[in-house]
């Protein structure tokens, strides 16, 4: 077991949850199954068992929660606005359709290239390296993804890995999901064995959230792994808010550092999350601190089940000039949308 000692603002005492523990278990795996999973269990953690009318069983039948007990640590006790709760809380106004939300907001299926394979921009394969995750976020643009159908692993990777040996074209392969690193370590070691020995391959890419809400993944065996590949490796985590950042994070961080990953931040512009420029100038600073450069600030994939979070483009885009006026440039991440079809993310 070890300690997560979570940051505590100044004069903000009750930022931190009393009632929740502040050890978690040092076996990732062991965190993954005890992840909380009834809205209720939840809302009773936090001391808001009859504060969210708007809690939905409908919508959690549809996409179930998931979410970390160490990072349920870091919601405030109390506060049904919390912006790390909002992010994972089914809600009565998922199951409202909104005119332009569906069910493949990016495009994805028509960019399957092979089994679990998305080519959409050149270069650059996607591998849907598996459906799972250890936080269910409720504006995910993949909640609706068919993963039963379309994982890159299915039969030992060998579509997907063929499809990137026949297009040399293909310089850097991107692990993503669900949460490529949701994957035992062995089964990663298993792609990237057979990725190792295709010659235009030259770097690999992670995109996953677990460094943030389950630290304790970045163990021994996943950073030995990390150590002997033989190519870059560029990890994109994905926080939201300062406050998904802690003492546990900032080790996982710090470690994935030292073995030579490059990391990056990309963040969703969330409304009642993110939506102030003092929260997304805080996320900056402390994404820096932890060592990890901001990268992207998306606007929202309008997938269905997600319109609450929007945040419209004039808001976004003034949001973002007051970033560039109050940070240096390297801590102000760019503002995109992703379009299908589109040859790279769309600068706003």
């Amino acid at each position: 077991m070890r300690a997560v000692v979570a940051r505590r603002p100044a004069n903000r005492p009750d930022m931190i949850p009393a009632a929740l523990p502040t050890m978690q278990p040092a076996d990732w795996r062991q965190a993954w199954r005890d992840a909380v999973r009834d809205p209720r269990e939840l809302l009773a953690l936090l001391g808001l068992a009859d504060a969210v009318p708007a809690l939905s069983d409908a919508a959690a039948a549809q996409f179930p929660l998931r979410v970390p007990r160490g990072f349920v640590a870091r919601m405030r006790h109390g506060d049904p606005a919390d912006p790390l709760l909002r992010q994972v809380l089914p809600l009565d106004e998922e199951l409202r359709p909104v005119p332009g939300f569906s069910l493949d907001a990016v495009g994805d299926a028509a960019a399957r290239s092979a089994h679990g394979v998305i080519h959409k921009y050149a270069g650059r394969a996607l591998l849907v390296a598996t459906g799972s995750c250890a936080v269910h976020c409720r504006y995910c643009f993949r909640r609706h993804f068919p993963y039963a159908q379309e994982t890159a692993a299915a039969d030992g990777w060998r579509e997907a890995v063929a499809a990137i040996t026949a297009d040399p074209s293909i310089g850097e392969v991107i692990l993503s999901g669900g949460d490529p690193w949701s994957l035992g370590t062995p089964k990663l070691a298993e792609l990237t064995g057979q990725l190792a020995a295709i010659p235009h391959v030259r770097r690999l890419r992670v995109h996953t959230r677990l460094p943030i809400v389950l630290p304790a993944r970045v163990d021994d065996a996943l950073l030995a792994w990390l150590r002997a590949l033989p190519w870059p490796v560029v990890v994109v985590v994905h926080a939201n808010h300062a406050r998904e950042f802690d003492a546990a994070v900032d080790g996982a961080m710090a470690a994935l550092r030292a073995v030579g990953c490059t990391l990056l931040n990309q963040a969703v512009l969330l409304r009642g999350v993110n939506d102030d420029a003092d929260s997304l100038a805080a996320l900056s600073e402390q994404s820096f601190d932890a060592g990890v450069l901001p990268y992207y600030l998306h606007q929202l994939d309008r997938v269905a089940g997600a319109a609450h979070f929007e945040v419209d483009d004039a808001t976004a885009r003034a949001l973002h000039a007051s970033l560039r006026a109050r940070l240096p440039g390297f801590l102000v991440p760019r503002l995109v949308r992703e379009v299908a079809g589109d040859p790279s993310k769309r600068p706003l």
